[in-house]
């Protein structure tokens, strides 16, 4: 976002969660992650607060003429006077609400059945009236693929208190996803991809997200797909359709599962989503400028893809300490020196390549140095 942002002709302020080695240093800047040597970064899901961020902003959000929240922030937090500034969409209880995002699309588009649950105990007894059907946990609010859990009729699953938990049919396929640019009179899909969890690496029912592949093609799907062209059809036409439905506007993204029994439509994300650098990559165009532009209604250009893109977040394969890394496609670098906790995002891949074959080869080689690396600097676990 930083680096788009830069190539503009705007007065930039920034506040962000995680400090990287690689964020470009700006003058209105507030990072609340002060990584340090030989000290942990901690453990995310722990530490991170949307209304510290706000906290940190407080002046800069009486500064500036406008507010580009992305993930881990909703236009919800803002008081009202402070969405008046927001471009993008400020309206967003029924899409990030993701129970009552069910209710507004059950009817009209394919989606899995889902149930709001007061507990595990009440998600086993829904369970059992069809015993058929596999079932997962997920949080009603949340993003990232966190918190999301098979349900195995465990009940010593622990559910977080003073969160909001639904039941959802769990729909095995591959997940699928539609990049969707829309302006108050126009809502255009502008790129399908193949979206990654780290179930599509280690096969472990995790739902964590860890990056996309695109433009999706019967290549990029990593998998065999029926009639690629008529997916993609489809999943522009439902994602425009939805865009139009919650009226979104800027860079937003609509997740998908596709399996043989069809295209299932499972969550909108209404703010600029983690394809934004793919994107760039693959139509070398800056994507926080299309951003901008179609909030403020102007027209947008979209050109055709010209590469492959291929982003992979590396999750730390153990307690590691940092150091430096010698690869041209690696970004999000923690500071030399710092901990990483094991399973925590460690760094970013992100490359491009006309041949797919040979993109897919570079970042799996790189992905593997990187985990080498890390091993080799193990601490051990506290």
């Amino acid at each position: 976002m930083l680096n788009s942002a830069l190539k503009l002709d705007y007065d930039v302020f920034s506040t962000s969660y995680f400090s990287t080695s690689d964020t470009p240093l700006i003058k209105n800047q507030k990072i609340i992650l002060e990584e340090k040597d030989n000290e942990s970064s901690g453990i995310f899901e722990d530490n991170f607060n949307s209304e510290r961020i706000l906290e940190y902003s407080k002046d800069y959000i009486d500064e500036v003429d406008y507010i580009i929240p992305i993930s881990g922030i909703s236009p919800n937090n803002f008081s009202k006077k402070d969405q008046k500034k927001i471009l993008g969409n400020k309206k967003v209880e029924k899409i990030e609400d993701k129970f009552k995002f069910y209710k507004e699309i059950r009817d009209e588009f394919k989606t899995p059945d889902t149930f709001l649950i007061k507990d595990v105990d009440e998600a086993i007894e829904i369970s059992k009236n069809k015993p058929d059907v596999k079932y997962i946990i997920k949080p009603v609010k949340g993003s990232g693929g966190y918190d999301i859990n098979l349900l195995n009729n465990d009940s010593h699953l622990q559910l977080n208190d003073g969160e909001k938990f639904m039941l959802q049919e769990y729909v095995e396929g591959i997940n699928l996803s539609t990049s969707v640019l829309g302006s108050n009179d126009h809502k255009k899909s502008i790129m399908n991809s193949r979206l990654l969890t780290e179930n599509d690496f280690k096969k472990n029912n995790s739902f964590i997200y860890i990056g996309n592949i695109l433009p999706l093609t019967d290549e990029s799907s990593l998998t065999k797909i029926k009639d690629i062209d008529k997916i993609n059809n489809e999943m522009i036409e439902t994602s425009q359709n939805l865009a139009y439905k919650f009226d979104l506007i800027g860079s937003n993204g609509v997740d998908y599962i596709h399996n043989e029994n069809g295209l299932y439509v499972i969550e909108v994300n209404p703010r600029i989503q983690g394809t934004f650098e793919c994107i760039e990559k693959s139509l070398q165009i800056n994507m926080l400028d299309a951003h901008i532009k179609s909030c403020l209604n102007e027209s947008v250009e979209i050109p055709k893809a010209k590469y492959y893109a291929y982003k992979k977040i590396i999750y730390s394969p153990c307690r590691n300490k940092y150091s430096k890394i010698n690869l041209d496609n690696i970004y999000d670098l923690p500071h030399i020196g710092t901990i990483t906790e094991k399973s925590e995002p460690l760094l970013t891949i992100i490359d491009k390549n006309s041949d797919f074959k040979k993109l897919y080869k570079k970042v799996e080689n790189s992905s593997r140095i990187v985990n080498q690396e890390a091993k080799k600097y193990q601490q051990d676990a506290i």
